[in-house]
């Protein structure tokens, strides 16, 4: 399906049904391009480091470069978590659960979910866990 679809034109109203076959299209196309840009910006990194392990004579230099190629990593491992839960929402859209709250079972939203592809949360259940996880930070 090449033709992308508008999620501005689809509203949650009387008459629609939520996460319907073209909010469902939708979705899974944004999550797709999603996780392929995340893998071509993954291999753009690769080649980078690999290109950058030249040995830098001037040890700052070095120190500098091993900085960069530190937080490239780290970067790279929060992309790597961030593909495993784009695989998890493509997974509930097979299923049927996508846009769905795992915690009461409402819709989770139109907006929010264009905002947050990967949400498992609505906005009220994020907003408790979030109290929740303060309150226990905080002891």
């Amino acid at each position: 399906m090449s033709e992308k679809i508008d999620l501005s034109n689809l509203a949650l109203d009387e008459d629609d049904e939520f996460m319907s076959v073209n909010q469902r299209a939708y979705f899974r196309a944004k999550l797709n391009a999603w996780k392929n840009d995340i893998l071509r910006e993954a291999r753009e990194t690769l080649g980078h480091l690999a290109e950058e392990s030249a040995n830098h004579p001037d040890l700052a230099d070095r120190a500098s470069s091993e900085t960069d190629r530190a937080i490239e990593l780290r970067a790279r491992d929060r992309q790597r978590k961030l593909i495993s839960k784009i695989d998890a929402a493509l997974q509930r859209l097979d299923e049927g659960t996508y846009g769905y709250c795992e915690e009461t079972g409402e819709p989770i939203g139109l907006k929010r979910l264009d905002a947050r592809p990967i949400a498992t949360l609505s906005i009220e259940a994020q907003e408790r866990h979030e109290r929740r996880e303060k309150v226990y930070r905080d002891e």
